[in-house]
């Protein structure tokens, strides 16, 4: 028996850009941010240590987290790690190790999503809409807004 899960909790790097494949197939490459602090030895100060991850959407879900995720806002994910082999323009082989996610969440408030600088908004709200492959042909529903978190 074995497992190859990953489970993060970060904030988005870029705005997303869904790319459509030959096949017709979405996907979405998405930086995700996770930091975590620890006390330094040396100086005794708390520092913040930034990890910057791959990850990989496939069909609906790329076309959802590409509709309604912009930067900075933060987002669940599930996934598995893969490791793929590729030559650089070079012909250098290369190594990237990615995450592939099959499920993740919508995290914050509905203020947080439309301006990460806006501070006027009182709705407070959390969303939490889980989004698995093999259901995520049903969009969350929408209540007030346009958009669903």
């Amino acid at each position: 028996m074995s497992v190859n899960k990953v489970i993060l909790l970060g904030r988005v790097g870029a705005d997303p850009e869904v790319k459509y494949m030959p096949s017709g197939n979405a996907v979405l490459n998405l930086s995700i941010a996770t930091n975590r602090k620890f006390k330094n030895q040396e100086s005794g100060n708390y520092e913040d240590k930034t990890e910057w991850h791959r990850v990989v959407f496939f069909n609906k879900p790329a076309e959802t987290i590409g509709q309604y995720v912009k930067k900075g806002q933060q987002l669940y994910v599930e996934g598995r790690l893969q490791t793929r082999k590729w030559q650089d323009k070079d012909g250098v082989e290369k190594y990237s190790t990615d995450i592939i996610s099959d499920n993740f969440t919508f995290v914050g408030s509905k203020s947080d999503a439309l301006s990460t600088n806006d501070s006027s908004s009182t709705n407070n709200d959390n969303f939490d809409q889980r989004n698995k492959s093999e259901d995520a042909g049903a969009l969350p529903s929408q209540q007030d807004d346009d958009i669903p978190f």
